[in-house]
């Protein structure tokens, strides 16, 4: 029997829930001894010019080592990232540590050095900064008049813009609906923040970074300190979560080796949760406009997407985001006429960067938001007007009007799949009950179906090793980075599947560019369909290997051999046979072992449907979760407990959007919440249990059919819980809330109609 499809409890989760993880914080490495611990000094104030910076009364605190400024520093600031439309200007760079000017409230002026993490925060209030404030850019829509800059010397705000769409498109159209849509800017929040310590050994630094992909990280330490890659190595020990917000390098983190360098002793970096808010990136910040037109017959004929991006303070992976939601603008339906225009624009804010789902869930939002709407105005059942307008099985692989093939789907089914499952007939039978009785607790119902691109860097691949021990164990090089996912778990299940060891005698490694220099990491939902893969690849190639050295030792044809019971055996004569552990002896110094980098034609398109089902309040506009039912189809699945711990935590993370989250600023550009008194996570007390239905659809681009499934659940999620929240409210002549829809949101909505 396979192994793989089966439920195979998570083999991380032993020495996670006894003995615990190593992560930033806990590092002891001997290489570490001695190290010193840096403080931020941060700025309170989001524009303001820095006249001058007095750090005596600090260096002269207990404890403190040393002081620095921006001034000291002599590496220069990192690129802006791509954006849209190419590099933004050169100008709009990142610094280490501010200089003359700060940007956004957290960025950081100064490093104080000391013996212990409380001797730091205390020399750090010794600093003395002072700011000439200038005026704050926080709104999109100022940033895009270019009257105050967050960048003088750009001349512009603007990072970035795409071409502007037409006026023909909806020429024909009886029914026009556009609406301005906010997909409100969010925190990651991750359990672990930000955390990295250096030591150098001669002329070469190790890094210990909490990220999602060591590779990159030294290609970009490299780059900036002028090192070659035999100087560097980056080592990811535990991560406490990413969610995209620990791709690449911080610019923290980064001036750690030259601290480490300038004392002449390690130094270390764990930021509290105060930082983390305000200093991690933040992701979405998306002003939309959806334009859509169709007939009154349901068929949409047409649909625009207008984007304005939130980029913060510099461009970071923000100034790329409109390229992933225009490129999936069209979501599952079959529209002939689709258009997207993007602009992209600093402002004085933290700066935003990928967070689970990086551009894609707001492609996803927009257009379910603008169905709902077209449905509405026609008087048609939403989930009618899906299935109407839905790509159909036989039409794939289906070319988008953005030019993307998907690879498979089968959307009718999923859509058709939630709607059973939930009894969709009854819940709008309750609902119109509730509506004729003036219930004070009103019902909505919300429906999202989507499709999402993963692994959208296909091309760059993933790596994967595979090698037999002396003692017939095997061990596995992965370039994929895990950050809670269950990497471990299911590259031991694709080893043990074809080798025949067992779970227990597979170790799995990543996250050490010394012992694996070339890789990619995790981001994209890419792990399994390139990774996976890749290590499949390599089990292939070891299992021939060692069929073939099975073979010259027994002295039989290699067809008459099999695996049994972890030995290669001769088929119907099991007791003639040899171990792992005596062909690793025979091979000798050559090894049996495998490298393989793999890379997919073009990424994978997972889909599915979310129905959500709410209560709201009338009188108090108080919203109430009460069902979740989903259809996530990933392609073959290679482990339900993986697939659906994946889909748990991205479901409560994009309904968190929905009901309850949003990185806010005042017209200062000062954070409203700044700590998690003020910033709403979701927590198990405001979700209910998800409904979760079983899809596979393969994909024929990879050797497992594997598609990814760590975003899905967010990109569903957030609209269809939003859309519940107005179609409870829609008898009333309510036709949008925007995002977070919280009771003050809410009751505001009720009271205006």
């Amino acid at each position: 029997m396979s192994i793989l499809g089966t439920r195979v409890e998570r083999r991380e989760d032993p020495r996670l829930l006894t003995v615990g993880g190593i992560y930033g914080d806990d590092l002891r490495e001997p290489a570490l001894d001695g190290a010193l611990h840096v403080t931020f000094v941060r700025s309170p104030m989001a524009h303001a010019r820095i006249t001058s910076i007095d750090t005596e009364q600090a260096a002269a605190a207990p404890g403190v080592v040393a002081v620095v400024t921006g001034a000291d520093v002599d590496l220069p600031p990192f690129a802006p990232d791509a954006g849209i439309s190419g590099m933004p200007p050169a100008a709009m760079g990142r610094p280490h540590l501010a200089t003359d000017v700060v940007r956004y409230v957290g960025e950081a002026v100064a490093a104080v050095l000391t013996e212990t993490p409380a001797q730091g925060e205390d020399a750090a209030e010794l600093v003395e900064v002072d700011y000439d404030p200038l005026d704050a850019v926080v709104d999109v829509g100022e940033a895009l008049r270019d009257e105050n800059l967050v960048f003088a010397d750009a001349g512009t705000n603007l990072v970035g813009a795409t071409e502007e769409a037409g006026d023909a498109l909806f020429e024909g159209c009886e029914v026009v609906v556009r609406r301005e849509i906010e997909n409100q800017r969010v925190a990651p929040v991750p359990l672990e923040g930000r955390a990295a310590a250096c030591a150098w050994d001669g002329d070469k630094a190790t890094f210990w970074l909490s990220n999602q992909n060591a590779q990159a990280c030294r290609d970009a330490l490299m780059a900036n300190m002028g090192l070659s890659q035999e100087q560097v190595r980056v080592i990811t020990p535990d991560v406490g979560g990413g969610f995209g917000a620990k791709i690449g390098v911080e610019s923290e983190a980064a001036l750690l080796a030259w601290l480490a360098k300038r004392v002449g002793r390690p130094t270390r970096w764990s930021e509290n949760r105060g930082e983390n808010l305000i200093g991690m990136t933040h992701g979405r910040a998306q002003r939309q406009v959806v334009t859509i037109g169709g007939g009154r017959d349901g068929t949409i004929q047409a649909y625009r997407l207008e984007i304005v991006q939130d980029v913060g303070a510099y461009p970071r992976m923000g100034a790329f985001l409109p390229f992933f939601t225009k490129m999936m603008a069209s979501g599952v339906y079959d529209i002939p006429a689709v258009e997207c225009s993007a602009k992209a624009v600093v402002t004085n804010t933290t700066p935003i960067g990928a967070y689970r789902g990086a551009g894609r869930p707001e492609a996803t939002a927009a257009i379910e938001r603008a169905v709902d709407l077209f449905a509405a105005e026609i008087g048609a059942d939403p989930a009618e007007v899906r299935r109407a307008n839905l790509i159909k099985p036989e039409q794939f692989p289906y070319r988008t009007p953005g030019g993307l093939v998907y690879d498979t789907g089968e959307y009718i089914a999923a859509l058709d799949a939630v709607l059973d499952s939930a009894d969709y007939r009854a819940l709008r039978a309750e609902q119109a009950a509730r509506r004729e009785s003036g219930a004070v607790k009103q019902l909505g119902l919300g429906l999202a179906c989507y499709v999402e691109i993963t692994a959208p860097n296909n091309t760059e691949g993933e790596t994967g090793h595979v090698e037999i021990r002396p003692d017939g164990s095997a061990l596995v090089l992965t370039g994929s980075s895990p950050h809670g996912q269950g990497h471990w778990t299911s590259y031991a299940m694709l080893v043990s599947e074809r080798l025949g060891i067992d779970l227990d005698r597979i170790e799995v490694v990543h996250g050490d560019t010394d012992r694996i220099p070339n890789g990619v990491g995790t981001m994209g939902s890419r792990s399994l369909q390139l990774g996976g893969s890749a290590v499949h690849r390599a089990a292939q190639d070891v299992w021939e290997k060692g069929r073939k050295l099975a073979a010259e030792m027994i002295e039989i044809d290699e067809a008459d051999l099999e695996i049994s019971d972890g030995r290669w055996a001769v088929r119907g004569t099991p007791g003639v046979s040899v171990s792992w552990a005596e062909l690793a002896e025979r091979a000798g110094a050559e090894g049996l072992a495998a490298d393989v980098h793999f890379t997919e034609d073009s990424p994978s398109f997972p889909f599915g449907t979310h129905l959500a089902v709410v209560e709201v309040d009338v009188e108090t506009g108080k919203v109430d979760y009460l069902r979740h039912i989903t259809v996530d189809d990933a392609g073959r699945i290679l482990n339900p407990v993986l697939t659906e711990g994946q889909r748990h935590g991205g479901i409560a993370q994009g309904a968190a959007q929905a009901l309850l989250e949003e990185a806010g600023y005042d017209a200062d550009g000062n954070p409203l919440n700044a700590n998690l008194a003020d910033y709403a996570i979701i927590t198990a007390a405001e979700l209910p249990s998800f409904e979760l239905l079983t899809m596979e659809t393969p994909t024929d681009l990879n050797p497992l059919g594997a598609k990814g499934i760590g975003e899905a659940g967010t990109i569903g999620s957030t609209p269809a819980v939003q859309n519940a929240v107005v179609d409870a409210l829609s008898h009333l002549g309510i036709r949008h809330v925007d995002m977070p829809t919280t009771p003050q949101r809410v009751w505001a909505a009720i009271n205006q109609a």
